[in-house]
């Protein structure tokens, strides 16, 4: 088959021996697989959820370019980079230096902003340093420093540079009806007995038995903020003395004065629930202290220039004229500029990254290589167009063009045909999922994959068209005046027994209308998105779901054995590797070695505990069932029903086994979705579901999702997939745009009068798509 490119002005094809070459890999469900991918082209690998594309171009690919570009540093520098192992596989050859870009939540303390994640920050910083003025018009003598709140010169001194006054809330502290005695104090590290609570109840200074709410005000002031003396604590194996500090400078000290973010998760969600926050009263939001803000370009401060949406700002320095000036504002424009071209102008530099969806996220990480000038690089992208709307999937295209335009390879794993039509060649893998897939089922250009006998290539051809017959609604759940975030005082009535799908390019306002204003006004929906789960390393799908106790109960029904047996993380597990399956060497200054174990060989448990069977299983055979086999091995109630439950989710090809650690985001949120499908008469709220799902797996979805409102369930999607939002009952369409542009309903109604709004961007594509659908 012919690589061909569909693009004028591509770059020269490269021949088949002139590529990366992959020979005999067998990574996970890889079946001996070979190919050559084209070098200084994008190639887009597809295929259905869990087919193994993912593990050729993340797990041999990717991995094997880390590898190789970490063993060219010294082994002093290798001990302080991540730790690769060789993958699985008879040959890769012909590597260059990789940039992947991932999924993976860009994070970051509360320090991190939009700005500083794409370096526009310093540049900002650099101009009001050497070219703002103060408020008298005289030249600022402020170093760069001084204009950043994450330096001690720059940071507002009330907020520490966050921005935020988080401040102890006493209500929520104290039962002013009890004496410390009784447990007045409601902080769960200050229990009554806890060496913390010594200090108030042991100081002499104040009568435990005395109720707070009798205290005198004197009394009050020295326990919340006394100090001065020394106080005796005891604890089981010792005795020491310490100075008293007041009850609220303690906790303030010990949990406020610092960033929140730094806390463990625990610790993080308890002190919480005993603090309110909100705008710094001194800096208002600014982070940065009266100096800095004193220095204006053009009656602007750096506040001001931060908290200004990119695209407003980016005409705001073309204004810059003063000569000096000028070069350093053309370099920010320039960079903010790409920030535009990727769809993201509504966002702010102020922006906290950890606010940032994951597609933003993915964007923005984007941006920071488009201005590189390096060339023969692989650029490496998991399934960029996730939470694009279609409008900005042809944004994502010009960046993706424009990369191997400047002589770079770029390897796309993609579901969305938008993207997987700009391809110069197309890897289809598959034919199934798990057990079923790992092979190449098609390699060529989109017109060839349009007639390809695939599941790709029969989804392409195969269009469901709009929805004519709508459900009729059973009632209506309500929002009134929404403001937060873009939202401008939005209305709107989110119909009950229905299929709905709320829709809008990307910062229009869904999630902050629907995640936010809807699901704390009706608190008992039940809301699924692609989080992670809390869970530990050992976590598995029949675990998350509650499964493995009536597993283990099971098998020892059947076979006369202590249940714990029938456990890794217990007396089962395999003594030689403490049930993880592999064992891990460290080496110093070299990589750790990490092999299957050779007792267990890699099943985790005792030779003893696999002797026991149940219908001629072990625990390790039945932990290495995918979901659609184990619906048919287990007929059981207490299994049985969310078993079948992670098949109609479509995760049917996954190892009831299998670490959670090792799922995508969008597998996580259905095997979250398929915990709840028990119940009957709830709200469903489900964001993005179709992330990560293949064209023929949308159509498993849709059926799932028509299921649940069947059973007398009312579901609501924020869903940019055209197929998803066509065969929905009810459309509730914002925009117009993203950012300020946005946060209005431009649409409520039927997918059948969406065609024909004007007003509407998602109207306008969904027109498109439907055309393209007919062919």
């Amino acid at each position: 088959m012919s690589v061909t490119d569909p693009n004028p002005g591509a770059g020269t094809a490269s021949g088949p021996g002139d590529g990366i070459r992959i020979s005999g890999a067998r990574i996970h469900n890889l079946k001996d697989v070979s190919l050559t991918i084209p070098r200084n082209q994008i190639t887009v690998f597809t295929g259905v959820s869990g087919s193994g594309k993912s593990s050729i171009v993340f797990d041999t690919v990717a991995v094997e370019a880390q590898r190789q570009l970490n063993s060219t540093f010294s082994w002093y520098i290798r001990n302080q980079l991540p730790k690769y192992e060789r993958p699985q596989a008879e040959a890769i050859e012909n590597l260059t230096t990789p940039v992947i870009v991932d999924q993976k939540p860009v994070g970051g303390s509360a320090r991190s902003t939009v700005g500083t994640m794409t370096d526009v920050q310093p540049m900002i910083r650099a101009l009001f340093a050497r070219f703002g003025t103060t408020k008298d018009k005289k030249p600022s003598s402020l170093g760069v420093s001084a204009f950043s709140f994450n330096d001690p010169q720059g940071m507002c001194p009330d907020c520490d540079g966050l921005g935020q006054s988080i401040a102890l809330d006493l209500d929520r502290m104290l039962d002013r009806s009890k004496s410390l005695d009784d447990g007045a104090i409601l902080f769960p590290e200050y229990k009554v007995g806890s060496p913390d609570w010594q200090i108030w109840a042991k100081s002499g200074r104040l009568d435990p038995a005395k109720p707070i709410a009798q205290y005198s005000e004197e009394e009050l002031d020295t326990l919340l903020r006394g100090t001065g003396g020394k106080v005796t604590l005891k604890t089981k194996s010792t005795e020491f003395q310490t100075n008293y500090e007041g009850l609220a400078d303690r906790f303030e000290r010990l949990n406020l004065k610092r960033d929140l973010s730094a806390l463990s998760d625990r610790k993080r969600q308890v002190v919480e629930r005993f603090v309110t926050d909100g705008v710094c009263p001194s800096c208002r939001g600014a982070r940065l202290n009266a100096a800095a803000l004193d220095v204006t370009i053009d009656g602007r401060t750096i506040a001001d220039y931060s908290g200004m949406e990119v695209r407003d700002l980016t005409e705001v320095l073309a204004d810059v004229r003063e000569p000096a000036a000028a070069s350093l504002a053309k370099a920010a424009r320039t960079a903010l500029e790409r920030i535009v071209s990727i769809g993201l102008g509504y966002l702010t530099l102020d922006r906290p990254t950890a606010d940032l969806s994951g597609g933003e996220g993915q964007r923005l990480k984007m941006v920071r290589h488009l201005g590189s000038g390096l060339a023969g690089l692989t650029y490496i992208f998991d399934e960029p167009s996730i939470g694009l709307h279609p409008r900005d999937v042809g944004r994502l295209n010009d960046l993706l063009r424009a990369l191997r335009d400047k002589g770079n390879t770029v390897l796309v794993v993609e579901h969305d045909p938008d993207v997987i039509e700009i391809a110069n060649h197309i890897v289809d893998v598959g034919p199934g999922a798990g057990v079923h897939g790992g092979e190449i089922v098609f390699e060529g250009s989109f017109a060839e994959l349009r007639k390809a006998k695939t599941r790709t290539g029969e989804a392409l051809r195969r269009g469901a068209g709009v929805k004519e017959e709508v459900r009729t609604p059973t009632g209506e759940l309500t929002v009134e005046n929404a403001d937060l975030h873009n939202l401008k005082q939005v209305s709107v009535s989110v119909p009950t027994g229905v299929l709905t799908a709320v829709t809008g390019v990307a910062g229009s306002g869904k999630s902050s209308l629907i995640s936010g204003v809807f699901m704390e006004a009706h608190p008992d929906a039940v809301f699924v998105d692609q989080s992670a789960i809390a869970a530990s390393s050992r976590s598995t799908p029949v675990s998350y779901l509650g499964l493995m106790d009536p597993l283990r109960k099971l098998f020892a029904k059947e076979t006369g054995a202590n249940a714990s047996l029938f456990s890794f993380n217990s007396k089962g597990s395999c003594e030689e590797c403490q049930g993880r399956g592999v064992i891990i060497t460290e080496l110093a200054f070299m990589d750790p070695v990490t092999t299957h174990c050779g007792v267990c060989e890699g099943r985790r448990f005792k030779s003893e505990v696999l002797e026991h069977k149940l219908r001629g299983k072990s625990i390790a055979d039945v932990l290495e069932l995918p979901a659609d086999e184990a619906v048919e091995f287990f007929t059981e109630k207490a299994l049985a029903p969310k078993l079948r439950a992670l098949v109609d989710v479509g995760l049917g090809y996954l190892s009831l086994g299998q670490p959670l650690s090792s799922l995508s985001g969008g597998e996580l949120q259905r095997i979250k979705l398929a915990d709840q499908l028990h119940r009957t008469g709830t709200v469903y709220v489900l964001d993005e579901p179709t992330t990560g799902l293949h064209m023929s797996d949308v159509e498993i979805l849709l059926a799932l999702l028509d299921g649940l409102v069947e059973t007398g369930n009312t579901v609501v999607v924020i869903e940019h997939n055209l197929d998803v939002v066509q065969q929905a009952d009810w459309v509730i369409d914002l925009g117009p745009d993203g950012g300020r542009e946005g946060g209005e309903i431009v649409f409520t109604g039927t997918p059948k009068d969406l065609l024909t709004a004007d007003s509407s961007l998602t109207g306008e594509y969904l027109r498109r798509h439907l055309k393209a659908q007919a062919g």
